[in-house]
């Protein structure tokens, strides 16, 4: 049992990159955690860190005994979880990183709360590439294309994203009809906070031709912000048509080349790889991938 221990310690280290962070997600110290680590690699006789005042990395040896120790701990939670899933509802913290989006998650957040009352939901909502491992996620919920082969997915839904404007804004400048027509109009864009690219709009070209060059009126990291600007008539705006479906049914937003677009996406949950499901984890999904579109 000791050596177990000292393995799920040794394996959140390498995890987090950090002996006061591991000790924050264990509650003890640093120094506690850098004295289980160090015993380990006294009975191992080799070192399994590189270590400098201010970052730590495993070493060739490290790596290798991280692969066999994830395996070990997955097989150890799964065991205990065959024993508790058939008598114990799912309870306890449960840690997710979210997007930004206004308007699609509360229904389904306030949905699970009211079914899962054992559950606690400690939810981050940003729009970042977030670190799920590292930063302590249980998982995250992101859009787009996911190939990092560490984390283990399961889609949640699709949408399509979609150029909108107010109808003011288009009874005074006109309604855009094709790729080119959007060069003689204002053009509030998306940016990346992660990578500081801007968001391309998903417009259908023909053989051979070139994407324009859009008026960059507005350049912004906030949803809520070119919402707000799209509805005063400020300008044309791409969006997942999930943030504007109320303003789309009410006519304050109309959908503009709806034929030129090709904007279809995924919304995806993810985890790591090297954990087993828990029941508080599973049930959220579960949930989200029932509601979360319905």
């Amino acid at each position: 049992m000791d050596s177990l221990s000292g393995i799920s310690v040794f394996a959140l280290v390498a995890e987090t990159r950090s002996f006061s962070e591991a000790g924050r997600v264990l509650g003890v110290s640093p120094s506690a955690v850098g004295k289980s680590v160090a015993r380990m690699e006294e009975r191992l006789k080799v070192r399994l860190f590189h270590r400098s005042t201010r970052h730590i990395a495993l070493t060739p040896e490290g790596e290798k005994f991280l692969e066999r120790c994830r395996r070990i701990l997955c097989e150890v939670e799964a065991a205990e979880l065959e024993l508790s899933e058939a008598t114990d509802a799912p309870h306890g913290k449960l840690r997710v990183s979210l997007p930004r989006y206004s308007g699609l998650f509360e229904q389904a957040i306030a949905g699970f709360m009211r079914q899962y009352p054992e559950v606690e939901l400690d939810l981050d909502f940003t729009d970042r590439m977030v670190d799920v491992i590292g930063e302590g996620f249980d998982a995250v919920v992101r859009t787009g294309e996911m190939d990092d082969s560490g984390l283990k997915r399961r889609r949640l839904g699709p949408f399509r994203r979609i150029l909108a404007a107010s109808p003011d804004y288009l009874r005074r400048h006109g309604v855009p009809r094709r790729a080119s027509d959007l060069m003689q109009h204002a053009c509030l864009h998306y940016r990346y906070p992660s990578t500081g690219r801007l968001e391309k709009w998903p417009l259908k070209l023909g053989p051979g031709a070139q994407a324009p060059e859009l008026p960059l009126t507005l350049v912004c990291n906030s949803v809520e912000m070119r919402i707000f600007l799209a509805l005063g008539g400020q300008g044309i705006v791409c969006l997942p048509d999930f943030t504007i479906r109320k303003e789309l049914a009410s006519g304050k937003l109309q959908a503009v080349m709806e034929e030129r677009t090709r904007g279809n996406g995924t919304m995806w949950a993810l985890w790591p790889a090297s954990r087993h499901a828990s029941p508080k984890l599973r049930v959220f999904i579960d949930y989200l991938a029932q509601h979360l579109f319905a």
